[in-house]
This record gives structure tokens, C-alpha cells and sequence, in this order.
């Protein structure tokens, strides 16, 4: 076995069932070992898409997402979405190809201080120095990467660790010129790269994988969900907010929704966790999130810090007891201190809350609370849809955004799943177009970064093959990842982009114009996207007047159906439905 093998077989002792990549000298053992044990090795066309991609396969399984990419400019490529997964709380494992061990730090191809690089990224970063260690090392990694708060990881792999002993010591032999024998310098390397190399494979065969053991979430304590239980018992108008980190553990994600129902509060879902009640649950609300905790007399936060989402806390009524779960202690206690603060996972802590209530027979009837912020909901969905009847604000006959989203929730299959990438157009559809089940929602989390869109797809398309996958791309967003379409061909991976195409950075735009009164930096062409995806191999469809949206978004469904990824290329006309929404 070889380096590269030692790899692939800690992999597939883990359950990774993909490595995600972009080939590299640096690291061509790992993905071929990857490729005998049976790991679908696939490739993407920027190193960043295989970490957004091995991103989503982790909140999707809840097994760490795998990438493998070579040295420097590989390595470098990936930063962004490291950071993106470090702050979403996703365990990414990076495994990054080096210059060989050898060679540090004098001059090689790609050589960098990639440990510099990378440690403020991740939960966990080391390089392997000797063949036996990349064994537990990987192993470590994969714990590291699971345990407490998860997170991503990083693994330097120097090349000269992952070839066969014989072939390594090939490179290193000493050259001399014919006939002549060799000077005592040259001795003096051959005897130091011998010596080195015996070093780096020694006890090779002594480190073997281990068989995985189950990393526990941190445990529940039974003070804190007493005393969350007596106070939620206490509550006259409880809202409950649920975050991505309350589904660390995907397989209970369905336990989480019983727990919701049990309780029997209102709800509103963030991240990962919309969805979690399905597409119409009376209990989840969806608008007027803000003035209905201003009006509540309890708040918990599960698995939610107080950061600009909730305005900093502000949000939330002074007046009303506040229960944070999660894992993060400094995330718990950010910006506002809870008066019940449960260090846990957040999901646990639901469950255990619906259990403790039940027991003590304290479940309470809030009924009446829960039909007042219904009836505010409904009347938010009435509005939206009488805006999305409306003409566009632009004199040219272009399609209203709302009225394209509207048509795409009633258009959506019950097993689809949806992927967020971009500014004005993706927080539109994100008021309307409503997942169907628990996990079937990405957005790139609190980094709000552009770009997840074609590597959050790429992963969950593989992991759900059944699934139609949608990506909801801003015109400013696609440009980071069109290229892509390349890897949903080869890949056979048939997602369907719907590109909102308003010719601008449509959210900067706003405020900038109003503000500033200049739109420099902000336009766009209205490009056509859709001919760069079918010069990819894919199927590009156009939308330029409301009247073709039925048809082109059935022809999509059909195409994405045989197996082909499709692109929708929506020219929109302007709206004011977002007027005055800014983030920062």
C-alpha cells in the first residue's frame, strides 16, 4: 500500500462515499486509492466548489465532507469555502497535497507555509511528516472535525509521502555524470536522502485504521432542561427559533420535528433547519418574524446566536425570559446573555425539552397566540402575492421576480431540495418558495458568501440522486461558479438554476443608488447565461415575459427528469418588495 491508499482506506472505514477534488501532481495516490476502495472521485473545475461540495454532503449526512487538493495555488483556491464551513459549523475534511518533505522550504513547485495558511481557518491543522502517521492523523481528524462545535480540518500531505517506498527512492538517488566516480559531497547526499527516506517509511505497516468509533454530541445537562422547562412552562406567548446547528445530527432531524410538534409553540426555521416542518406546518411562521419577538414572553434560541440576524439581540423584548441552547459558549452568549443557558446540542435539547413538558404534564394549550401570528403570516403571504400579480416596475414587458417564484413553489417536486446563492433574487424566493422536507435547504450560513451555489448542489445532487436539485442564483452570483455546468455534464448530476437576471448587484444597487447616488461597480449585462451552460454540454432555457414561465419551468422538470442540468436564464424586471433591506 501506498500513502495515497492508507488515505482512501481510512475514508472508506469513515463511510465517505465521495472525494471531492481537483487533480493535482501533488496528490494523484489519493484519488486513485480513493477510486479502488469504491469512493467516487469527482472532479470540479475550481478546488473551492470541491469544499462547497464535500460541505454539503457533511450538513446533508452528518459524515464529514471529504476534499482532496494539491498544493499552493490548490490549497489557496479553497480558503473561501473553508471559512464558509468554519463559521456554518460544518466537519469538512481538507486534505492538502505538499512539496515533498525533502524539499521544504527550498524552492519547489508550489511550496508555501500552508499551516500559516490555514490555521485560523480550521478547528485542527497538522502536517505529516512520516508515512505511519497519515494513518492516525486522518483518524484524528475526522474526531476533531465531529466533536463539540464541528468544523473543518486540514491534513498537509507532503508528495513524497503518498508514492511507494521504491518509487521515492528513485527520485532520491544521487546523480553523477558517467565514468566518473562520485565526489564526497555526492556521497554525503546519498548517504542523507538514504537515511531520510528510511526515516519517512519506517513502521510504515504498524499504524493500520482503526475501526471508527461514534463521537457523542455534548451532553445534555439535567439542571439546565429542568430549569428551561420550568421556565417554558411558565410562558404565556413562547416563540421558539431553530438554527442550523440544532440539525449537527441529521439523523434526528425527524425527532426534532416530533419535538416541535410536541410542544406545541410557534416556530421559525433558519438555515439548514427550514424545512424541518415540512412545507405548511401550522406551527412554523415564516414572516413578521421580528415583531413577534418583540410580543413574546419567552425566546428560545436553538442552536441561534444573537448576531445581525436577530439584530444583535435587539429583536428579542427585554421583558422576556431567554433560553439559549448550543453548542458554542461564546456563540450562546453573544451580544446577549440568556437567562437560561444550555450548553448542549441544540437538537438534544428539543427533544429533551418535548419529553421533560410531557412528563410532567406541562404541555399548555397556546393556541390563541399561535392563530395571532398565523393571522399575521397569512396576511404577509396575501401581500406578496398581490405584489407578485403586479407589472413590473420597468417599462419593458420582463418578468416580476415574485410572480417567477410563486410559480417555481407550485412547480416544486415534494422531494426536491433547494440551494441558495445569491443576494436580492435569493431572498425573494426565500419568502415564497418553501422546502418540502428537513434538510433540503443550503445557504451559505452567517458568512453570507457568494458562490456556494454549483458546490452545494454538486453534493447534494450525489448524496440525492432522486432529489430534483435546485440552485437560485442572483446574476451577480452564477458568475462564480457557471463553469460548473461542465461537472453537472460529466458528472451526470441534473440540476436545475434558476439565474434571477436583473443586470445588476441588485442588493448593493439598492442602498448604494438611494444612498450614495451613484451606481458604479453595481451593473450588469443582461448576459446570456444560458448559452455559456449549453456550451457546457447542458440545457439552457430563457424567460423574458411572465407568460413563459409555466412552460420553460416544465421543460426544465422534464429535462432535469432525463437526466440532463438545465439552466434557467430569468430576465426580471425591477421590484421595490426588498426596499431598505440591508445586512452588514
Amino acid at each position: 500500500m501506498d500513502g495515497g491508499d492508507r488515505i482512501a482506506e481510512v475514508l472508506r472505514r469513515h463511510g465517505v462515499q465521495f472525494l471531492f477534488t481537483l487533480c493535482g501532481g501533488h496528490i494523484s495516490p489519493i484519488l486513485v486509492g480513493a477510486k479502488r476502495r469504491g469512493i467516487r472521485v469527482v472532479d470540479t473545475r475550481h478546488e473551492v466548489n470541491a469544499v462547497f461540495a464535500a460541505d454539503a454532503v457533511a450538513r446533508i449526512t452528518g459524515v464529514p465532507g471529504v476534499a482532496a487538493v494539491t498544493a499552493g495555488p490548490g490549497l489557496t483556491n479553497t480558503i473561501t469555502a473553508v471559512k464558509n464551513a468554519q463559521l456554518a459549523q460544518s466537519p469538512v475534511i481538507v486534505l492538502g497535497g505538499a512539496a515533498a518533505t525533502v524539499l521544504k522550504g527550498r524552492g519547489a513547485l508550489q511550496d508555501i507555509d500552508q499551516m500559516a495558511l490555514m490555521r485560523p481557518h480550521v478547528k485542527w491543522a497538522h502536517a505529516a511528516k512520516r508515512v505511519r502517521e497519515l494513518v492516525p492523523m486522518l483518524e484524528e481528524a475526522f474526531r476533531v472535525a465531529q466533536e463539540g462545535v464541528p468544523g473543518p480540518v486540514f491534513l498537509e500531505c507532503p508528495v513524497d509521502l503518498l508514492y511507494r517506498e521504491d518509487v521515492v527512492k528513485s527520485w532520491y538517488v544521487a546523480k553523477t555524470k558517467p565514468g566518473q566516480a562520485p565526489s564526497l559531497g555526492e556521497r554525503a547526499l546519498a548517504t542523507y536522502l538514504g537515511f531520510h527516506t528510511w526515516r519517512m517509511f519506517a513502521g510504515a505497516d504498524d499504524a493500520r485504521p482503526q475501526t471508527p468509533r461514534p463521537v457523542p454530541p455534548p451532553a445534555l445537562a439535567r439542571d439546565e432542561l429542568r430549569a428551561a422547562a420550568e421556565a417554558f412552562a411558565r410562558a404565556e406567548r413562547p416563540v421558539i427559533v431553530v438554527g442550523s446547528q440544532a440539525l449537527s445530527i441529521p439523523g434526528e432531524a425527524r425527532g426534532i420535528a416530533s419535538a416541535l410538534e410536541a410542544i406545541g409553540a410557534p416556530v421559525y426555521l433558519s438555515g439548514m433547519a427550514r424545512g424541518l416542518l415540512g412545507a405548511g406546518h401550522p406551527l412554523q411562521m415564516r414572516h413578521a418574524r421580528k415583531a413577534a419577538l418583540k410580543q413574546a414572553d419567552l425566546v428560545v434560541l436553538a442552536g441561534v446566536p444573537c448576531d445581525f440576524r436577530l439584530d444583535y439581540g435587539q429583536n428579542i423584548s427585554r421583558k422576556a425570559v431567554l433560553i439559549a441552547a448550543n453548542r458554542s459558549e461564546e456563540e450562546m452568549q453573544k451580544n446577549r446573555s440568556p437567562d437560561v443557558p444550555v450548553l448542549a446540542d441544540a437538537g438534544r435539547f428539543l427533544q429533551g425539552l418535548a419529553g421533560r413538558l410531557a412528563d410532567a404534564g406541562q404541555v399548555r394549550d397556546r393556541s390563541a397566540w399561535v392563530a395571532k401570528l398565523r393571522a399575521a403570516d397569512d396576511a404577509r403571504d396575501k401581500d406578496i402575492a398581490t405584489q407578485a400579480d403586479g407589472a413590473s416596475a420597468e417599462p419593458e414587458a420582463l418578468v416580476n421576480p415574485l410572480h417567477l417564484c410563486r410559480r417555481i413553489e407550485a412547480a416544486l417536486d415534494d422531494r426536491s431540495q433547494l440551494v441558495a446563492d445569491g443576494g436580492d433574487f435569493v431572498a425573494t424566493a426565500s419568502y415564497i418558495v418553501r422546502p418540502r422536507a428537513p434538510l433540503s435547504w443550503l445557504d451559505p450560513g452567517v458568512f453570507g458568501t457568494l458562490g456556494v451555489g454549483a458546490g452545494f448542489a454538486l453534493g447534494a445532487g450525489l448524496v440525492r440522486p432522486e432529489a430534483e436539485t435546485w440552485i437560485f442564483y442572483g446574476d451577480g452570483s452564477v458568475g462564480y461558479s457557471l463553469s460548473e455546468f461542465d461537472t453537472f455534464v460529466r458528472h451526470k448530476v441534473p440540476v436545475i438554476a434558476v439565474v434571477g437576471n436583473d443586470a445588476c448587484w441588485a442588493q448593493i444597487a439598492r442602498e448604494q443608488v438611494e444612498i450614495l447616488g451613484d451606481a458604479v461597480g453595481t451593473e450588469l449585462a443582461r448576459t446570456d447565461y444560458h448559452r455559456a451552460a449549453a456550451g457546457f454540454g447542458a440545457v439552457g432555457l430563457e424567460i423574458r415575459e411572465a407568460a413563459a414561465v409555466d412552460a420553460v419551468i416544465a421543460e426544465a422538470k422534464a429535462a432535469a427528469k432525463a437526466g440532463k442540468p438545465v439552466l434557467i436564464n430569468a430576465h426580471l424586471g425591477g421590484t421595490d418588495f426588498r426596499k431598505g433591506s440591508l445586512s452588514m
